[in-house]
């Protein structure tokens, strides 16, 4: 098989990684890839992952046998549409069924209807009126851009200065452009946070195990949201009975809501669940594979790739059973200085090479190549994920390949999987 992986970062560096292992891949291409992508496939660094002509035309041109989007943008821009109107095989949503990520309020309204439990809320399109629902309602707080921001459009807002600004910030200042246009401001949830992916073929889910995210940037929970700083899977402190209850009452009931809207979802649909008091609840729904998550998930897959996605593609994941690694899987990611604010580019790294090892994987998220030497190009610069019989041999594994790769301001979270760490530890 030929196949084309749509996209840019560390997610998919994971899927080519993946892909690669299948006998059944005969050529493997990204588009636009990168310098780390392009030890694996054959980058097309000339195609942007919205370039939707550009990338049709290729994938006629190369006779591609499936092509699978990585990122939100390109579903949202319709990249599935144009494909499957041309009769071409790809793995992902469509654009209606995309807007599960692409609008928080779609989102929301669906969960209502469906009665799948989440935060209450409240939409605007007005900063006065949201200001004033703010006022009325008290910290802590959830304010929210209603579009795609990245991962960075959410600002948990534990003063009523922090929420003032925030909705100022999206509304006013347009921080993240139209994805400001409206705001969804969310009740404030308590607990452990998780990831829980699951392959849908418009029938059949196929639950992915969870993995557990650490969005702001610095250790101990600090400093601003980001687009994830690290992840790690299992979660052994998650019941295996909450695990099973959030499926049965989210993803299964999203799934047939979603077919109730008469909307044929086939691909990822991702849960980003709190771990409340009262059970599990939404935060928000995404609909393609997470980022760091799929550097940790795919790792412990233990079934060939390339099955499962064309199974999905064709409706015929009632015949598929997943089955995992039982090893503990943990990313750490190193960032540029100043990210998720601005960053300089262009930065030496080394270590590189002498941190190859069987049991972890560099997985490139913001580097590029060039004269012999590997740059940084990004505020996500690098994954590194590390195989473990459980969470506490991972850890010193991927800490140790961290401390070995260097770059100017590099820096990154010392805590990812401590937390889960402890707890095995202590029974």
């Amino acid at each position: 098989m030929r196949i084309l992986v749509i996209g840019s970062g560390g997610r998919e560096h994971a899927l080519v990684w993946k892909l690669k292992q299948s006998s059944k891949v005969t050529a493997l291409y990204c588009a636009p890839g990168n310098s780390g992508i392009g030890q694996m496939a054959e980058c097309i660094s000339d195609l942007s992952a919205t370039d939707i002509e550009g990338l049709l035309a290729f994938a006629e041109e190369k006779e591609i046998d499936l092509t699978v989007v990585g990122p939100e943008a390109s579903l949202l821009a319709g990249v599935v549409d144009a494909f499957t109107s041309r009769g071409l095989e790809i793995f992902g949503p469509n654009q209606a069924a995309a807007k599960v990520e692409g609008s928080k309020r779609f989102a929301k309204e669906l969960m209502e209807k469906y009665q799948i439990p989440t935060g209450t809320y409240r939409a605007f399109t007005e900063a006065k009126e949201a200001l004033a629902y703010v006022q009325e309602q008290g910290v802590p707080i959830v304010v929210k851009a209603d579009g795609l921001a990245a991962g960075k459009g959410v600002t948990v807002a534990h003063t009523l200065l922090e929420a003032e600004q925030a909705i100022r910030e999206i509304m006013d200042e347009r921080a993240f452009g139209e994805a400001g246009a409206q705001i969804v401001i969310e009740e404030y949830l308590m607990g452990q946070e998780i990831s829980l992916m699951a392959f849908l073929d418009g029938e059949t889910l196929r639950p992915m195990v969870i993995a557990q995210d650490h969005k702001p940037v610095f250790s101990g929970d600090q400093g601003p949201n980001t687009g994830g700083m690290g992840a790690y899977s299992p979660v052994p402190q998650i019941a295996d009975s909450l695990v099973d209850e959030a499926i049965n009452t989210i993803l299964i009931p999203m799934a047939k809501g979603l077919k109730a809207e008469g909307i044929n979802y086939l691909g990822v649909i991702y849960a980003g669940l709190m771990m409340t008091e009262e059970g599990p609840k939404v935060i928000e729904f995404n609909a393609r594979f997470g980022d760091p998550e799929t550097q940790v998930v795919l790792p412990r897959l233990e079934n060939d790739l390339v099955d499962v996605l064309m199974a999905t593609v064709h409706g015929e994941l009632h015949s598929t059973q997943l089955s995992w690694r039982k090893e503990a899987a943990i990313c750490v990611i190193q960032a540029s200085k100043g990210y998720p604010g601005s960053y300089e580019k262009g930065a030496v790294i080394t270590g590189l090479e002498e941190s190859k090892s069987s049991d972890s994987i560099l997985f490139h998220s913001g580097t590029i190549y060039r004269n012999g030497k590997w740059l940084t190009a990004g505020g996500r610069v690098l994954g590194i994920t590390a195989l473990g019989a459980d969470l506490t041999r991972a850890r010193e594994k991927v800490y140790q390949q961290a401390n070995n790769i260097q770059f100017d301001g590099v820096h990154y979270r010392k805590d990812i999987g401590a937390k889960a760490a402890e707890a095995v530890e202590k029974g």
